[in-house]
C-alpha cells in the first residue's frame, strides 16, 4: 500500500463527510481473507507506536480501590472512578468511557469488578485497562508508554476477520494521518501468515462519514 493512495483516499473521506459540531476521529478498517482465526497463532493483539497521536494529550480513567491512592492519582489521571462504583454504571456511562478515553488503568483489586461489569464493552475495542500497583512512577510509566500508541485485535467478543482502529482526528494532516495508517498497516501484515495476500481490503473514514477504500486491494469474487 502506497502513501499517496492513503492520501488520496483521506481526501476523499473528508470531502464525502458533513461538517459536524464535533471533531471527529479518523478511524482504519483492515478486512482480512483465507485466515484460520481458531488458531492463536493467527489471531492479532498487538500494541503500535504511532509516528504521530492525536494532538491532545490522552484521557486517562483509573479504576480503583484503595481511597488514599485514589487520593494520590487526582491530577495525575483525568478521572478516577472507585471498585464500588463499576457495579453501578449504566450502559451509557460504560459506552462513553469507551469512547471517551484513550488509556484505562485499574488498580489489582478493582480489575476482576472491571471484567464483569464492562468487559462485554470494552474487551472488544480492546481497551480492557492496564493492570497497576500502588506505585505512581509505575501510573507515569504506563501513561507515557501509552502515549503515541494504539492496541490492535480482531477480538470482537469473538476473534472476526478484521480491525477497526482509530487513527488520529480529523484535525490532523493527512500525511500525518497516512503515516499512521501506513505504520499499522505494516504491523498487521507483518503478523499475517500470507502477509498481503491476507488482506481484503483497506478502508478509511471519519467518525459520521462513509468509509473509502484505499487503493485497489479489493478481494476479486
Amino acid at each position: 500500500m502506497k502513501q499517496e493512495e492513503i492520501i488520496q483516499a483521506l481526501s476523499e473521506a473528508r470531502d464525502k463527510s458533513k461538517k459536524r459540531k464535533f471533531q471527529q476521529s479518523v478511524d482504519l478498517t483492515i478486512n482480512f481473507k483465507g485466515i484460520d482465526f481458531k488458531k492463536a497463532a493467527n489471531r492479532i493483539d498487538l500494541e503500535v507506536k504511532i509516528p504521530h497521536g492525536s494532538a491532545k494529550k490522552a484521557n486517562s480513567l483509573a479504576f480503583v480501590k484503595d481511597k488514599d491512592f485514589a487520593k494520590q492519582l487526582t491530577g495525575i489521571v483525568s478521572k478516577i472512578i472507585m471498585e464500588p462504583e463499576i457495579s453501578k454504571l449504566s450502559k451509557k456511562e460504560i459506552q462513553e468511557i469507551a469512547e471517551t478515553y484513550d488509556v484505562l488503568l485499574a488498580e489489582g483489586p478493582a480489575i476482576l469488578a472491571v471484567g464483569k461489569f464492562l468487559g462485554q464493552t470494552l474487551a472488544p475495542r480492546g481497551k480492557m485497562p492496564k493492570p497497576i500497583t500502588q506505585d505512581l512512577r509505575q501510573v507515569q510509566s504506563v501513561l507515557e508508554s501509552s502515549s503515541g500508541s494504539t492496541r490492535l485485535t480482531n477480538k470482537k467478543g469473538k476473534f472476526m476477520p478484521l480491525i477497526h482502529v482509530n487513527v488520529g482526528k480529523e484535525v490532523m494532516q493527512d500525511v500525518d494521518l497516512a503515516e499512521n495508517i501506513l505504520t499499522i498497516y505494516n504491523a498487521v501484515e507483518e503478523k499475517l501468515p500470507a502477509k498481503n495476500q491476507n488482506i481484503k481490503s483497506v478502508l478509511v473514514k471519519l467518525t459520521m462519514g462513509p468509509p473509502i477504500k484505499i487503493g485497489e486491494k479489493e478481494a476479486k469474487k
